[in-house]
């Protein structure tokens, strides 16, 4: 190309894809000099203003402000520089739409939400980190503190880290909308009083002492135990059942050190039944996506055949 040819705006735009206004607009702030102008005053561009409109069209459709692409075209700033500003920039307002998309998608889930149910997931999706902790201790303080011994306090601890929420500093909508559902869940107060009732269930259960090793969980002694028994699809009424239901009530039995009697029987149904709340499984399975932790089993099923099992042996 020859070095001398100079071109006209309306040359510019056919071969930039630009239009004659958005050329004219990029002269008059500077960003792109005329080299001349013709007798009569028209503007008349070099060879280089082909090279810089096009830096300046991609520059614009990538979203950088016509300051920064001055900034860039007279050379104050590189291009990488430039270039990691914006990313972070992106970055940034990225989180924020994963906030309200996560937010609109709880909504959307949500049977005819209200304006205050709206606001308050808004709220909750947009907390501090500092926020988000304190919200969770809270719920978990009600759970665990000020409720046990003294030579009990490191099992507890080790469960309230295993119930604790850790949302990441970049976190994906699906975590995002998890952390709002999980974070009105610990906030009901129905839901924390049962939580705390098991907790004091199972504290009741432990020895004055640690035992070593530590006794088992009924509740876990039940999935251990139930799994086959649901898996091979053996109903909780049948024949097939009792020596499950008998194995189950003697581990249980040993697991607190109490006989197994019918009042054992009867004891360990309550339990099973409130332990049986789909909230508490709900909780565990929100806070596994936002922990990146692999899914949790479901107890459930294990719970309600167990529960079925001996409320059907307790009444005969």
């Amino acid at each position: 190309m020859d070095g001398d040819t100079l071109y006209s705006i309306g040359e510019l735009a056919r071969r930039t894809g630009l239009t004659v206004k958005a050329i004219r607009f990029y002269s008059d702030r500077g960003i792109v000099t005329p080299a001349g102008r013709t007798p009569a005053g028209y503007r008349r561009y070099g060879p280089d203003a082909i090279a810089r409109l096009a830096l300046v069209r991609t520059l614009r459709e990538l979203g950088l402000g016509l300051d920064t692409i001055r900034r860039v075209t007279d050379r104050e700033v590189t291009l990488g520089e430039v270039a990691a500003e914006h990313a972070a920039a992106l970055d940034v307002q990225i989180s924020i739409l994963r906030l309200r998309r996560a937010v609109l998608m709880t909504a959307a889930a949500t049977r005819e939400p209200t304006i205050e149910e709206m606001e308050r997931m808004h709220r909750l999706a947009t907390l501090s980190e500092d926020q988000r902790r304190r919200l969770v201790d809270d719920f978990l303080d009600v759970v665990f503190e000020d409720r046990h011994g003294r030579e009990h306090v490191a099992a507890y601890a080790a469960a309230r880290r295993s119930m604790t929420p850790e949302l990441s500093g970049s976190p994906s909508e699906e975590q995002v909308a998890a952390w709002v559902e999980l974070a009105e869940l610990s906030l009901d107060a129905g839901f924390r009083a049962g939580v705390r009732s098991l907790v004091d269930d199972h504290a009741a259960d432990l020895p004055d002492a640690p035992a070593t090793p530590p006794r088992p969980d009924v509740v876990a002694v039940t999935r251990e135990l139930v799994a086959a028994a649901v898996t091979s699809g053996i109903g909780p009424d049948s024949p097939q059942a009792d020596p499950v239901v008998e194995r189950l009530t003697s581990a249980c039995a040993r697991a607190v050190g109490r006989p197994d009697d019918p009042t054992l029987h009867a004891w360990l149904l309550h339990r099973l039944e409130t332990a049986n709340d789909p909230r508490r499984e709900r909780y565990f399975d929100l806070l596994a996506v936002i922990n990146g932790w692999p899914p949790p089993e479901p107890l459930a099923p294990m719970l309600d055949w167990s529960v079925q099992a001996l409320r059907i042996r307790t009444t005969r």
